[in-house]
């Protein structure tokens, strides 16, 4: 904030961004100062200090991060902020501020560089503006929420979300580690958290997996809960219509007894709304949140068009599989190979410095190329594929994979899937397993094979 003050133009690294990734960055943006957290992002930045000729200054926020003694370009946070006591140029913070245009550059946000060189988004103020103002229209956050952060910030999706928090008097919650968020939401007890599909697959499994281990009884109970919850939920509420009386007592009943359970076990009695995009939500998993009395707003979006394009509105019919309606202000047309169009106030401009790739991404009548498939239907928007991520079989047949991926990965056994089909005969997965729920398994077979047969499990089957 402090940096869009004076007109700064900021770049967020991931935590976890490669040495590599620095230096491009860096000398692509021609960035002057980095600030860094732990003692691995500093070394890391170090490292890359020689080789990039912009770079002015490292400035690291931890007091217990070890400067190198041969580097005289680093200083701590709390030296930095010393250089701006007694206001030293303060008449040119404020001619900066004075000269301040929405149009101006906000952020340059790079892409994964997965599918070729990494990208710079350019991003502007009016462009979070116009998102602010067109996402307070059908994201019902509010001053009296209390939102979590799971997603890292240099996300647009985590990013763009908070600030609208914000820009409403929400509470932000800062979790500092993704792996502890079940435990921080637990601690806080959140109304309201922005994540992607991969979270709730985990709650989904993680829940199945209770129980499976509870007693038949219990387990009878959560099922008929579960499905007047799907009824009540998804077949009524969400479609639009009131639910029959006899359903509305019996939902009461259970939401009260076993399904506020399940949610306070989340740390989300207090649930509000849930904005989930990033990748393709398994019809199954968005069945069971509703279910369990949570509002997911599925949704989709880009760096490109600051989030959201779409999302799910509260007020009006939900159809799971879709990626909701269109948010105010934007246009949206299917243009050739069905690819999803897009053009209005949050849509960027182009990528930094890419001056033939930025000919490219716009149709003649200037809509933003998306890359991704889909239909509209009663309003809502359909996305079938990734056109560039589509595998090719030798014998000619076009592949999905992210649909297939979705679908495995509901298994409580599968912790992360890649599908393998480009010029092969034949479509292939690559599976990383659950290693806990893996190895209850493995134990259990073992056990079965010394009770039946008298077998002695060695140390190697028992892992």
């Amino acid at each position: 904030m402090g940096a869009y003050g004076v007109r700064a133009v900021t770049i967020p690294f991931y935590a976890t961004s490669s040495e590599q990734q620095i230096q491009f960055v860096v000398n692509d943006a021609q960035v002057r100062f980095i600030f860094v957290g732990e003692q691995e992002q500093y070394d890391k930045a170090h490292r890359v200090l020689n080789l990039c000729s912009s770079l002015e200054r490292i400035v690291v926020f931890d007091r217990n991060v070890r400067i190198s003694s041969h580097d005289p370009n680093t200083l701590y946070f709390d030296d930095f902020l010393k250089l701006g006591e007694n206001l030293p140029r303060q008449s040119e913070v404020e001619k900066l501020w004075s000269e301040a245009k929405e149009d101006d550059l906000c952020n340059i946000l790079y892409t994964s560089g997965t599918t070729g060189d990494s990208k710079g988004v350019m991003i502007t103020y009016s462009q979070y503006h116009a998102a602010l103002v067109s996402n307070a229209m059908c994201v019902p956050v509010n001053d009296s929420d209390r939102v979590i952060s799971f997603l890292p910030f240099t996300h647009i999706f985590e990013r763009a979300w908070s600030y609208l928090s914000l820009s409403v008097g929400a509470q932000l919650i800062i979790n500092t580690n993704p792996h502890d968020i079940q435990t921080s939401m637990r601690q806080t007890h959140p109304t309201c958290m922005a994540s992607v599909p991969r979270f709730w697959e985990k709650v989904y499994t993680g829940v199945k997996e209770r129980m499976d281990s509870a007693s038949p009884l219990q387990r009878k109970l959560f099922n008929r809960a579960l499905e007047v919850g799907r009824k009540h939920n998804v077949q009524y509420l969400a479609r639009g219509k009131r639910p029959p009386m006899a359903l509305s007592l019996e939902y009461k009943l259970l939401n009260r007894t076993v399904l506020s359970m399940v949610r306070k076990q989340l740390g989300l009695e207090n649930a509000h709304i849930f904005p989930t995009a990033g990748a393709r939500v398994s019809p199954e998993v968005e069945e069971f949140v509703h279910a369990i009395g949570l509002n997911i707003m599925v949704g989709y979006g880009l760096t490109e068009s600051v989030a959201t394009v779409s999302c799910d509105h509260l007020d009006k019919p939900i159809t799971l599989g879709s990626v909701g309606r269109i948010i105010p202000g934007l246009q949206l047309k299917i243009g050739e190979n069905n690819e999803v169009l897009l053009k209005g106030p949050t849509i960027t401009k182009g990528y930094y410095k890419r001056e033939s790739l930025n000919a490219t991404i716009f149709t003649e009548d200037g809509f933003f190329r998306t890359g991704d498939a889909g239909y509209m239907k009663d309003g809502e928007l359909f996305l079938t594929e990734r056109i560039k991520d589509l595998y090719k079989t030798s014998n000619g047949k076009y592949i999905a994979p992210q649909m297939i991926e979705a679908l495995l990965l509901v298994d409580k056994y599968i912790d992360q899937v890649a599908v393998v089909a480009d010029e092969r005969k034949f479509v292939s997965a690559l599976l990383y397993p659950n290693s806990a729920y893996l190895k209850s398994l493995l134990r259990l077979i073992a056990l079965i094979l010394a009770r039946a047969k008298n077998y002695v499990p060695t140390i190697e089957c028992m892992q």
